[in-house]
């Protein structure tokens, strides 16, 4: 005994010098994480594409004949790899067209699929290729358009396809050599093996050769000296399938600018990886969820999450791809002047494991692929209000006393917040599920003074449980046999914050059902009904594994091996943390709130996430910009960084230019490692202090601009932040910017301070629709750059012309509170003296507004009559009714009309109607000055969110 309590303490000794290493470095260790020379199938693939590039040689896959056919919306074959001496693989292709305007390629791999190959080292891991990404990415839109038909094509070889709406594209599939070319009205969109680059590494036995002493060993056409075993950082990766990687081109003809793939600190328009410009990559962009800390600016390196989908972009038209493989994924991106003076971007994707299946979006809008993207992956989680409020979070409050004392603080500050955090130090001995009660000594007096204020605790629950006597959690998981599996099939033990740990295997369904029991309040007594979890390290982050994560060759549920589904791992712990909480309370079901670093495509059905560990400095909150950007455009909109910077001291001034960056975050939280320096907005002091809070406040007072964002993204997936390409996608001077964007379809434009000691910015404007300084009025009505002030009590927000902006202007300290608040509208007339904007209000907490019980109200504002009307665009259902009569006293306080007409002065009155009742409410007309908008503003004007109505200014 004495003596394993020795060994057990020098190796938790070792592991905390390692974690101090960990967390006190400076700068990313790029030693610990591959490059794509250091990454056998990455490297094997580039060599095959540039042997491929530098020869005439064909490509070695063509279409079976016999085996093609086509009916009910799928075209199948055989594609035929010929390989040394005559021999062929058969690899089943499927392309299938779907109603959404879609075609869906997959192939797959004949004797694995069949189980016909022999595993090495004993394996237990299953035989075929991965092919179950869908049911963990994928929940809709894979109707087949049975209506698509052959198309005529003068080459024996090419079988023509069309598809879509009103047949508008078509699809040609050419048999010797395979490849496929997608057009959209007679014209190439996208094309598949255009460059002969696909590459399908079939399953091969192992050859032993043996080699006399002294005699050379055979030398092979192929590099072989990482088809069976890799290792890298003192790991090794045993490979029982041998060599497994997919690897497609697929080019853009005509597009230059390609967006997506994140997760990267890149800018928004992807960099070319081979050649090219001076600033172009030398690596790929890389997808192999990891845990990065105090990651690099400018970088193709892999990030905390993986989203597989890139669209390319050009005047006039949107097309993209999403590449559904969860293994480690490379991306070569080059370009090339096209035909007609246009660039072609070609892109280059390898995949080490799995089955090749890929979407083509043929827009052509930019809206056509988001939507199509969310159709297939889920829509944006409708979230609860509170969580779009703004979070206070550091690593760590150490105490319910230092709880009570933060949260008593904003108050006495006068400053909006809605979540406080708790982070690793809340549990004893980093035990998840358990709480230290030497610190947290009366947590019941901590959770009612939150509730008291509305406010709801977030605590850490991480998927590696410690590996330690006496505690339930790690006793019942061993017990129930849910952990992942070592290579030989005996639970996995890696080290993590706990020290020695082992991971819930949560592709297991009854792993996820005994997640479940864990968060009954019963069992996690530190909680209440009003905690929410925040899901990190679930890479997963293992500090003693390869490139700081799981070995590859780990089994998971269905014998299959950690490099099969690395990347959606992270998705399928979140996944169960939020049915977790869906089932925690009987009776009416409450929205999750579950906030994520690791992701996939999909994951925005399940909460939000955030880029991880950053750093304090202000090129980190200049890169938080695409970071966002690109995840919303990928499907990921609930997004934010740490406001601040996680590691390292920001300045005052940068900390204040963050608060006002990240006040336009979807998801909007500070955070800070332990050894910082306290930062909540109320340390700074004048003028920080004020400067911040105003900050927050704005943030407030927009609640119901971003809860109708995220509302619009809960239906079609659409961005809540949109760059500039999205709203303008003909303004090609727009294309790559990547610091200024656009707040859902509310016409705000936010161009943040980004670099220190600024006084002004240069924001572009797009087109020449008028422009609001959206604080003073000031106008700007001329497309192109212009320089503003930008003092650092001042947040450069516009507001375009032709908008409608529900806001609401009373403070109060948490949303909650805001509930019953009325609503000011804000119309900002365009050019033609119109406007438009919508307001949607449910409940904000549960699932009641699925059956009716929302408001969304549709106002428009007529230049001609000048009238502006209330319109309910509502879905009905049981509960529209009696939710509306709840509704009915929340009124609008106050219409302000920015751009009012210069003969509304002499009006004293207007006229208003709702329902049977008129009203003749009192009007107030300010006079436009210098460069500043005329503005009128009409005081309740005794109409109801709840009812349509009308208000006359004529």
């Amino acid at each position: 005994m004495a003596v394993t309590t020795v060994y057990s303490f020098l190796r938790l000794a070792a592991f905390f010098v390692f974690a101090l290493n960990v967390s006190f470095s400076t700068a990313v260790k790029h030693e610990g994480f591959k490059t794509c020379d250091q990454s056998g199938f990455c490297k094997r693939n580039r060599a095959f594409a540039d042997a491929v590039a530098s020869s005439s040689t064909t490509s070695p896959y063509r279409i079976s004949p016999e085996s093609a056919t086509f009916a009910n919306g799928q075209f199948r074959a055989t594609v035929l790899k010929t390989i040394a001496d005559g021999l062929t693989v058969h690899l089943p292709l499927n392309v299938t067209f779907l109603k959404s305007g879609l075609a869906r390629v997959t192939l797959d791999e004949e004797r694995r699929r069949t189980g016909d190959i022999e595993l090495r080292h004993g394996s237990k891991a299953r035989k075929e290729r991965y092919n179950e990404s869908p049911a963990w990415a994928l929940v809709g839109g894979l109707d087949i358009d049975f209506s698509a038909q052959l198309g005529e094509h003068g080459n024996s070889d090419v079988t023509a396809i069309r598809y879509g709406d009103n047949q508008r594209n078509e699809a040609f599939i050419r048999h010797d050599p395979f490849s496929i070319y997608f057009q959209r009205d007679g014209e190439t969109q996208v094309t598949f093996n255009q460059r002969g680059f696909l590459n399908i590494e079939h399953w091969r036995p192992k050859v032993e050769v043996e080699v006399e002493e002294g005699v050379e060993k055979p030398v092979t056409a192929e590099d072989e000296s990482t088809w069976w075993e890799e290792s890298f950082g003192g790991n090794t990766d045993t490979k029982p399938k041998g060599p497994e990687s997919v690897a497609l081109d697929v080019s853009f003809p005509g597009y230059e600018h390609v967006f997506g793939i994140p997760e990267h600190t890149g800018p928004l328009s992807l960099r070319e990886t081979r050649g090219g410009s001076q600033d172009a990559f030398t690596d790929p962009y890389r997808m192999y969820n990891s845990d990065v800390f105090e990651y690099e600016l400018n970088s193709p390196m892999t990030l905390y999450g993986s989203i597989p989908f890139m669209q390319a972009h050009r005047k006039g038209s949107s097309v993209g791809i999403l590449w559904l493989n969860a293994a480690e994924t490379w991306v070569d991106i080059t370009k090339k002047k096209g035909t007609k003076s246009k660039v072609d971007t070609d892109t280059h994707w390898i995949s080490e494991s799995g089955i090749l299946d890929v979407f083509v979006f043929l827009g052509p809008r930019p809206e056509d692929l988001t939507k199509a993207l969310g159709d297939l992956t889920g829509q944006t989680q409708l979230p609860q209000t509170f969580s779009i409020g703004y979070h206070q979070c550091r690593w760590n409050y150490m105490s319910d006393e230092e709880v009570k004392e933060v949260d008593a603080k904003f108050d006495r500050h006068g400053i909006p917040y809605d979540v406080i955090w708790l982070d690793l130090e809340y549990t004893d001995d980093r035990k998840y599920f358990t709480v230290d009660s030497d610190k947290f000594h009366n947590p019941a007096a901590m959770h009612a003074q939150l509730d008291e204020r509305h406010r709801k605790l977030v605590t850490l629950i991480d998927p590696h449980i410690k590996n330690t006597a006496n505690y339930p959690v790690v006793d019942q998981l061993k017990e129930k046999d849910l952990t992942i599996k070592n290579k030989d099939g005996v639970t996995y033990e890696g080290w993590c914050w706990p020290g020695s740990s082992h991971w819930i295997d949560c592709f297991d369904p009854k792993a996820r059902a005994w997640w479940k029991t864990l968060f009954k309040p019963d069992f996690f007594k530190f909680s209440t009904y009003n905690t929410y979890i925040w899901n990190d390290m679930n890479e997963p982050s293992v500090f003693n594994g390869p490139e700081t994560t799981m070995p590859k060759d780990n089994l998971h549920h269905g014998d299959w091996e950690h490099r099969d589904v690395h990347n959606i791992n992270g998705m399928t712990f979140v996944n169960a943390t939020y049915h977790a909480l869906l089932d925690r309370k009987p009776g009416k079901p409450i929205r999750p709130f579950v906030l994520t670093r690791s992701f996939y495509a999909g994951s925005q059905r399940l909460g939000a996430m955030w880029t991880g560990d950053n750093l304090a400095e202000w090129g980190h909150l200049e890169a938080s910009l695409p970071m966002i950007l690109s995840l919303n455009i990928a499907g990921m909109p609930s997004s934010g960084a740490d406001v601040g910077g996680f590691f390292g001291t920001p300045s005052s001034e940068l900390l204040t230019r963050w608060f006002q960056a990240g006040a336009f975050y979807p998801f909007f939280r500070a955070h800070a490692h332990i050894d910082t320096r306290r930062r909540e907005p109320y340390v700074a002091g004048p003028p920080y202090t004020g400067i911040m809070a105003q900050a927050i406040r704005l943030r407030y007072q927009l609640l119901p601009v971003w809860y109708t964002a995220y509302h619009e993204a809960s239906v079609d997936n659409s961005p809540i932040l949109r760059p500039q390409y999205y709203v303008h996608p003909e303004d090609e001077a727009g294309f790559s910017m990547d610091d200024q964007f656009y707040v859902g379809s509310t016409g705000l434009l936010s161009k943040p301070v980004t670099k220190e000691g600024a006084a002004t910015v240069d924001v572009y404007f797009a087109d020449d629709e008028i422009y609001y300084d959206y604080f003073d009025y000031t106008i700007y009505s001329k497309k192109g750059f212009r320089t503003v002030d930008a003092p650092l009590d001042k947040i450069p927000l516009f507001a375009r012309g032709g908008h409608i902006i529900p806001r609401k202007d009373r403070p109060r300290r948490s949303s909650h509170l805001m509930q019953w608040d009325p609503i000011t509208l804000v119309i900002f007339l365009g050019k033609s003296g119109d406007a438009e904007g919508t307001l949607y209000v449910d409940d904000g907490e549960t699932f009641d507004y699925q059956s009716g019980a929302q408001i969304f109200s549709k106002f428009v504002f007529d230049g001609v009559s000048s009238t502006l009307t209330s319109q309910d665009i509502a879905p009905k259902g049981s509960l529209t009714d009696s939710y509306r009569k709840t509704m009915a006293p929340v009124r609008v306080e106050k219409v302000i009309i920015i751009g009012a007409p210069a003969h509304w002065a002499d009006k004293k009155h207007i006229s208003a109607e709702q329902g049977k009742e008129k009203m003749q409410p009192k009007l107030q007309f300010h006079p436009a000055s210098g460069n500043k908008a005329a503005w009128a503003v009409v005081r309740d004007p005794k109409v109801s969110i709840a009812k349509e109505w009308k208000i006359r200014f004529a």
